[in-house]
């Protein structure tokens, strides 16, 4: 079974199954989380189970997306789609709980400003240091250039390919 999982994957070294262990320990723990929010007050029982279900659709979803990105995104194993998504992910989580304290340090808060507004720039603080945390985590996690690439071609939606030059 894990010589067709590491087959499926691509998979040549045995540290490469990091990646598909942290991106399933990933998903199942946002699953519980998400099943959480819905069974706060039935049993651990009626949790647990809402979570299999979350997860195996989830993980449906994630093996769906993996598959119509294969051909899009260039990359030399499979196994390496993990490693991005887990950076999408991390980058995600990290530019928002970033975001938090310094839109509070610059003293802006939903009691003082308009809540829209707030929230509009909340999303604009959390998109600058979302385009910094991306490139930074993925070259820790070895992906530099895809995420660069990747990183240019946002900015350049943005109209900010100008810059780049």
């Amino acid at each position: 079974m894990l010589k067709s999982f590491k087959t499926r994957w691509e998979i040549q070294e045995n540290w490469q199954l990091l990646f598909p262990f942290l991106g399933i320990t990933g998903l199942a723990y946002s699953s519980y989380k998400l099943a959480l929010l819905f069974t706060k007050s039935y049993t651990v029982f009626v949790t647990i189970l809402l979570s299999v279900v979350v997860f195996i659709a989830l993980l449906k979803l994630t093996l769906f997306i993996f598959k119509k990105l294969e051909h899009k995104w260039m990359v030399d194993f499979r196994w390496e789609m993990i490693r991005i998504f887990i950076v999408f992910a991390i980058t995600g989580s990290s530019s928002m709980l970033i975001g938090r304290p310094i839109i509070k340090a610059l003293g802006i808060t939903k009691e003082n400003l308009n809540p829209i507004l707030y929230w509009v720039l909340f999303i604009i603080i959390g998109l600058i240091f979302y385009q910094i945390l991306l490139v930074s985590f993925g070259w820790l996690f070895g992906q530099f250039k895809f995420f660069w690439e990747f990183e240019k071609k946002m900015l350049r939606r943005f109209g900010l390919g100008r810059f780049l030059d």
